[in-house]
């Protein structure tokens, strides 16, 4: 498993945790908001999924990974 933390400008509240982690999930891999510091903590299957459909996913949600 490899391990990733991304830097996710755009989330304010309760729901965009609930968005962002839900996208991540959806792309294959599992992630931790942390809403204060803007970043979200990544796991993933290098084998199953790449960090770029990670970031596009939580991207297709309306937020910017920077």
């Amino acid at each position: 498993m490899a391990n990733a933390v991304l830097k996710v400008e755009g989330m304010t509240c309760g729901h965009c945790v609930s968005a962002v982690e839900k996208a991540v999930g959806n792309a294959g891999a599992s992630g931790k908001v942390d809403l204060a510091n803007k970043k979200v903590s990544v796991e993933y299957d290098e084998k199953k999924v790449t960090i770029d459909a990670v970031k596009a996913a939580i991207e297709d949600q309306g937020y910017d990974v920077v």
